[in-house]
């Protein structure tokens, strides 16, 4: 029987090699499911996630469930407080059953200790593209018969967005 060659000649993915590894340092920290941390904005959301992160798992002697603490800037702790059953329900969810039974919030200041230098601050949004003033010329002629005011910004609105994306 003749031998397969493989396509990778060799080569294997960075995930498999460092699987193992990512799995072992999740588990000292009390993640069985190591998604929770490498896909910690998909799970809690993009606006939670840039106000705290997950920094362990515990499984305590009161009772059925774990605590799950996460880390926050004091100026957000207030926020994220109020949205620990929400952060609850959706890490629960990736659990696949009521793992999580309490969430605790831990408070730090965005440098200092290993844990607190967990950067925080949200990435700048880009600056608007000007439009461009033929694409505008177009679209208040495709709007300019239309009588209603509030219609035609409509109209012309969308048409600048059609428009737009058809010149990308």
């Amino acid at each position: 029987m003749p031998r397969r060659q493989t396509s990778t000649y060799g080569f294997a993915r960075t995930s498999k090699l460092l699987e193992t590894r990512i799995r072992q340092a999740g588990e000292t920290r009390g993640f069985a499911v190591t998604r929770l941390l490498t896909h910690w904005d998909e799970i809690v959301g993009e606006d939670l996630a840039a106000m705290a992160r997950p920094v362990d798992v515990k499984y305590g002697r009161q009772g059925f469930g774990a605590t799950l603490t996460v880390l926050t800037t004091g100026a957000l702790a207030q926020m994220v407080e109020m949205q620990k059953d929400k952060m609850r329900d959706r890490v629960n969810a990736v659990y696949g059953y009521n793992a999580i039974s309490r969430v605790r919030v831990t408070q730090t200041a965005p440098t200092g200790f290993a844990e607190g230098q967990v950067d925080f601050s949200r990435p700048k949004p880009k600056a608007p593209v000007p439009p461009d003033p033929m694409v505008s010329q177009q679209a208040r002629a495709v709007s300019q018969d239309v009588g209603d005011e509030g219609l035609r910004n409509a109209l012309e609105t969308l048409a600048k967005n059609v428009l737009g994306k058809r010149k990308q």
